[in-house]
């Protein structure tokens, strides 16, 4: 028996037992598990979500834009800090270079998902494009409020907007009203695939065909794009086609503008109706000389205000209204120096030098 023990060499090695092999595969889990734990509860493991700062009692919300350059992003931003200062929460204000690149508003949403932000206040280039992102971040506990206009999926918590039907039906009222009910009309679009402009050109040409049944639509299928350059471009071909056209309406700033501008140069500035959407410096001159006839307005600064409140009351678990409807309102050269009025057409932004 010695012999054995010796010529097999057992003195020589310790005896170690061996594992059967699922013996071995649960031992492994294990290892890998308990490594997993120490590194996701390690003090500087920052989860993604957010949910950090948030257990701090420091909130940072990131407000996206469509854009950055007109004047009323500058008062949607203008109302997120006012919120913002008021509740001691952090806005990260970022928005795409230009207001029709899609993958990039994709890709800040994302960015910012990521960097740890505790809800999302966007509004978003594309109802469908944004779907995704939207839905990631919920999955990783960031919760998005909509505003301006509205996204597809029901995968946000609230929206606060303009009721852009309304706003349509409005300029087509006064539209048809200065003209009498007679005469020949040109809508021009914005861009496809934009909730709250396509529903502002819908309530437009609905109420014309339905109360101004006089009124003949020359054109309602041609896109402005969403810069000054191109809505000019659009607005001379058009008025290169229809020289006998008597009123045009534009559904946001930039087309109002272009328009504006390619109507002054053909000398029909004033003597064609304008309506148009949104405000701005130029547009508000062009309003007292009676160049522009209307301009349907929102309210970007309650907006803003209202987006940002939202998010940090759902975030605290506190009470708030799931739709919000921030207004929708008609400046005319008559009425624009009544308070209300003057407010909406020059929204305060001091607080973005403070």
């Amino acid at each position: 028996m010695l012999s054995e023990t010796l010529s097999s060499g057992s003195l020589m090695k310790p005896h170690r037992p061996t594992l059967s092999e699922p013996q071995w595969f649960i031992g492994a889990v294990l290892i890998v598990l308990s490594a997993a734990a120490i590194v996701f509860f390690s003090p500087g493991c920052k989860r993604t979500g957010g949910s950090a700062s948030q257990k701090k009692g420091h909130l940072t919300l990131a407000v996206i834009p469509m854009g950055t350059t007109h004047e009323f992003w500058k008062a949607i931003h203008a109302g997120a800090l006012t919120a913002a200062r008021e509740l001691g929460v952090e806005i990260i204000w970022k928005g795409p270079l230009k207001e029709d690149d899609r993958n990039e508003q994709i890709q800040i949403v994302e960015t910012l998902t990521n960097a740890g932000v505790d809800a999302l206040v966007l509004t978003p280039m594309d109802d469908r494009a944004l779907v995704r992102p939207v839905v990631e971040a919920k999955k990783l506990g960031v919760p998005t409020v909509i505003f301006n206009s509205a996204l597809q999926g029901g995968h946000h918590v609230a929206f606060i907007a303009t009721d852009n039907y309304q706003g349509g039906v409005l300029a087509a009222d006064h539209i048809g009203s200065l003209m009498k009910g007679r005469g020949s009309l040109i809508l021009i679009r914005l861009k496809e695939g934009v909730e709250g402009t396509t529903k502002r050109e819908e309530g437009f040409l609905k109420t014309i065909r339905s109360k101004f049944p006089g009124i003949q639509i020359l054109s309602d299928n041609q896109y402005a794009g969403v810069g000054t350059e191109t809505a000019y471009q659009t607005s001379e071909n058009l008025l290169a086609r229809f020289n006998d056209v008597e009123a045009i309406f534009t559904p946001n700033e930039s087309s109002t503008f272009g328009c504006l501008r390619a109507l002054q140069d053909h000398g029909l500035a004033g003597k064609v109706i304008h309506v148009g959407f949104d405000s701005s410096k130029k547009l508000i001159e062009a309003l007292a000389k009676k160049e522009i006839h209307g301009l349907v307005l929102q309210d970007p600064f309650r907006m803003g205000y209202q987006s940002v409140r939202t998010a940090v009351a759902y975030l605290k678990g506190e009470p708030y209204e799931k739709v919000i409807d921030t207004g929708v309102f008609l400046a005319t050269p008559e009425n624009m120096n009544d308070p209300n009025i003057r407010r909406l057409l020059s929204p305060d932004l001091s607080i973005m030098d403070k």
